[in-house]
């Protein structure tokens, strides 16, 4: 059973981030109260004329360029005709000939090796209606019917469920970056189709459609449900047939629903006039893109930053476009990253907030990462004056020269003799062995100086102060005795 290969293609849908619906005024804005947003367009009535959002078409050119796709500049909508409960207008207005875009590509990291995965086509349609399942009834909300999607057809170039998992999560970490979805799989703004076949030689085996995926994870459970699935029906010398299936994430298996239908089935027809594409809006949409996840992940290795903390700031947009102000080459990136992911990032969460909103300028980060650099303040000193450097427009020098390290021989020597006096204790207990007396020493030392002695300093200073009341005791004893004898 294990000689079968699997082939995977991944279509994924993603509502765009607008104002208005696709081809209708009323707002795009599904979570507002149930059928609120909707029009004679949105309901499909005879005679309407809808009108194309610019606005769609210009998140749809930035979605082509990120993922390397030649753009059609002649392009037509068509009507796919079909009835369904979430579509009981009887058609879908999509692009069916003309997909704005075709033949992309990107890459992922797979078992630390770089593989390119190509894309078909991306089209823009409107989204159906949401079905609301009721005390046996179904019930529909026709805020989501006519929001703009995209849809992403990846060519049938993955074999493993990490390979599709890293592709579709590949893909929502570049439409963030684009801005041009919020890519909440949870809520239903980034919907993942998958098709799997099987076969024992390089041709196509019979695939089937698995519907509306709900997280990256369920994506690689369906995965390997279905080939499971497959592999048992071939070993029993039956045969597959195409069929569109849905996942149960409860059960982790896959369920029928109903065969596949060919496209001549859906008896697509021109519903809009043609669209042309001038240059100059592709080239204004290029002019303005951002650095993508990829190439920002080899800028961020260049300068050190460690694989994990890479992986961070990837997946969190708001630091990595922090990170992406910093121009100072004298920094200590790995030590900028560290902050940045570690305590600055836990005291956003905690507060609920984005680091835009916070008092934490540029300039203030690198004076910051510097002082920790040459360790004139230590990572505790940071966590203690974190609130102040974030909320309050306190001056940066002034408040790191009052937080400066201590790191004068005399002074930490001051500090430890005094706690050495007031905790003889354990000082006694560390001279008969006990070693982590010395690590409550320590703990005592720092919270003596507030946090402010430099830790390293303070430890071989303790450890020295300790050995030589140590040694001082063991000359004493060995005297008494000499005069004893």
């Amino acid at each position: 059973m294990n000689n079968y290969m699997p082939t995977i293609g991944i279509e994924i849908h993603l509502e765009l981030k607008t104002n208005a619906k696709v081809f209708s005024l009323s707002k795009n804005n599904y979570s507002s109260e149930t059928n609120q947003n909707i029009n004679e367009i949105d309901l499909g009535y005879p005679g309407v004329l809808p009108t194309f959002n610019e606005g769609v078409l210009r998140n749809a050119i930035k979605a082509c360029l990120g993922l390397n796709m030649n753009i059609t500049k002649q392009m037509h909508f068509d009507r796919k005709n079909y009835y369904y409960p979430d579509l009981p207008k009887g058609y879908q207005i999509t692009q069916f000939d003309t997909p704005i875009g075709t033949n992309g590509y990107i890459e992922i990291m797979i078992n630390n090796e770089t593989k390119k995965i190509g894309i078909s086509d991306i089209h823009i349609e409107e989204d159906t209606c949401k079905s609301l399942h009721y005390n046996g009834k179904t019930l529909l909300n026709y805020n989501r019917s006519g929001l703009p999607l995209i849809e992403i057809v990846s060519k049938p170039d993955m074999h493993t469920k990490e390979e599709a998992m890293a592709y579709a999560e590949a893909i929502r970490q570049i439409m963030l970056y684009l801005e041009v979805s919020d890519c909440k799989i949870e809520e239903g703004s980034m919907r993942c189709d998958v098709n799997i076949s099987i076969s024992k030689d390089n041709k196509l085996g019979t695939r089937s459609e698995i519907k509306n995926i709900g997280s990256i994870s369920n994506i690689g459970d369906a995965i390997d449900y279905e080939i499971k699935r497959q592999q048992e029906i071939l070993e029993k010398g039956e045969k597959l047939y195409e069929d569109t299936r849905r996942f149960d994430s409860t059960t982790n298996t896959t369920i029928f629903m109903r065969k596949k239908e060919p496209n001549k089935d859906y008896r697509y027809f021109p519903d809009l006039p043609y669209l042309y594409l001038e240059d100059s809006l592709i080239k204004e949409e290029k002019q303005n893109l951002i650095k993508l996840p990829n190439e920002r992940k080899k800028d961020y290795a260049k300068k050190g930053i460690s694989n994990i903390n890479i992986e961070k700031l990837i997946t969190n947009k708001d630091l990595s476009d922090y990170i992406e102000q910093i121009k100072d080459q004298t920094i200590d990136y790995q030590i900028a990253s560290n902050i940045l992911v570690g305590d600055i990032a836990s005291y956003l969460n905690k507060e609920n907030k984005k680091i835009t909103e916070t008092n934490l300028t540029p300039e203030k980060f690198i004076k910051i990462v510097k002082a920790l650099q040459t360790k004139e303040i230590s990572s505790k000193i940071f966590k203690d004056i974190i609130k102040q450097i974030l909320e309050t427009e306190e001056n940066i020098d002034k408040l790191l020269e009052s937080n400066k390290q201590v790191d004068s021989k005399e002074e930490a020597e001051k500090i430890i003799n005094k706690v050495l006096e007031t905790y003889k204790d354990s000082v006694n207990d560390y001279k008969n062995g006990k070693e982590n007396a010395i690590k409550f020493l320590m703990g005592m030392v720092m919270k003596t100086s507030k946090g402010k002695i430099n830790p390293e300093l303070a430890m071989n200073i303790l450890k020295d102060n300790l050995n030589k009341w140590i040694n001082t005791k063991i000359t004493e004893i060995n005297d008494n005795n000499n005069k004893k004898n």
